[in-house]
Order: C-alpha cells, then sequence, then structure tokens
C-alpha cells in the first residue's frame, strides 16, 4: 500500500466555494477508482485549527504502488496540474492501514514525525503498527494509516476523523474533509484483525 498526499497554497481571496464545489463534483468520479482505498478532498482553512494560510490538498490510500502509476500514466492528475500547477506528491509506504467504526470522515489529521537516527527500526515500525490498529479502534475513527518515507525517515500517521483532535501533536496538521471517495476503504481491516 502508499499513502499519497499533496498541497497547493491559495491565495488569501481564494472563493473557497470553488474548492467545496470541485471536491462534490470529483468525488463522485473518484468513488469506483480501482485500487484505491480512499481519497480525501482536504481543505486548510486560515484561522482554522492552527492554519495561517488557504491550501487545497488531496489524500489517498492506494493498494498498490501500480494503482499509483496507473494514476500519474493515466493523466488523472492532470485536472490538478491544469488549475493548481504542479506540487510535489509524498509518497509513503504503509505499514498498516485499518478502518475505523465511524463512517463519516469530516477531519483528517496528518502527523509527519522525524525518526531519529538512533531509534532501532524493528521495535519502531511494530510499535507503530500496533499504536495504528489501537487508534483505528477509537471513537469516531474512520480510517487510519501509518507511513514511513525512507529517504528523509518519517513517519506518517494518518487519521480520518469525525472530530478534531482536542490535543493533536505540534508535528500534526489538521485538514476538513471536504469530500471522502472510498472505493476500497471498506475492504480495509479492522483493528480487531491481524
Amino acid at each position: 500500500m502508499l499513502i499519497a498526499h499533496y498541497s497547493h497554497r491559495l491565495t488569501a481571496d481564494y472563493d473557497l466555494d470553488i474548492l467545496r464545489k470541485r471536491a462534490e463534483t470529483n468525488a463522485a468520479r473518484w468513488a469506483a477508482m480501482p485500487e484505491l482505498y480512499f481519497k480525501g478532498f482536504l481543505l486548510r482553512q486560515a484561522g482554522r485549527h492552527g492554519a495561517i494560510a488557504n491550501a487545497y490538498s488531496a489524500l489517498y490510500l492506494w493498494r498498490h504502488d501500480a494503482a499509483f502509476r496507473d494514476f500519474l500514466v493515466h493523466n488523472r492528475y492532470k485536472t490538478v496540474t491544469d488549475t493548481f500547477g504542479r506540487a510535489d506528491i509524498d509518497v509513503r509506504v504503509a505499514l498498516d492501514a485499518r478502518k475505523g467504526r465511524a463512517r463519516d470522515a469530516r477531519y483528517a489529521v496528518v502527523d509527519n514525525a522525524p525518526i531519529s537516527m538512533d531509534t532501532a527500526l524493528g521495535g519502531l515500525w511494530a510499535d507503530e503498527i500496533a499504536l495504528n490498529r489501537e487508534v483505528a479502534e477509537g471513537d469516531g475513527i474512520v480510517a487510519a494509516a501509518v507511513g514511513v518515507d525512507t529517504r528523509t525517515w518519517t513517519l506518517t500517521r494518518v487519521r480520518l476523523a469525525t472530530e478534531a483532535p482536542p490535543n493533536p501533536p505540534a508535528t500534526a496538521v489538521i485538514y476538513q474533509v471536504l469530500q471522502l471517495a472510498r472505493p476500497l476503504l471498506e475492504t480495509l481491516p479492522s483493528s480487531r484483525q491481524e
């Protein structure tokens, strides 16, 4: 599995209703996307949840790397580049992904935490997988995933939830979920499954 995420900073006067309509229109198109667990259409709004500027973002959990490849090769990213330009796409190898018990994601929390040079990686992976399963079991969680970027040695913890966390880590960014396309989300294991 792969976690992919990109973001576009917007001008202060950008009409956010355009994004809301865009997300609503495009979510239906993504609802049947093969090999995609979910795509979140996300918004950071200046003055909310620590945001100092508006930003439009997309968050994906792909079933296979070939599906992400197809996303690029078959020009599915073109609609984004035509409107907002080409953003860096952060791609993480997913260590674990689980569905939660909640249904309607209103918030996405993306926590990018650096891995210390002295961290024992084997123990870290086991701890992060166990933590992800515990998080997925929590109230209000739609899905939880954890991934790693082995170029920068950064952990990425993703939570789709009904509520924003009251005390997020300093490394976390909170997004509003405008729409969530969930073609294969229900096929993810629950936290109780191995």
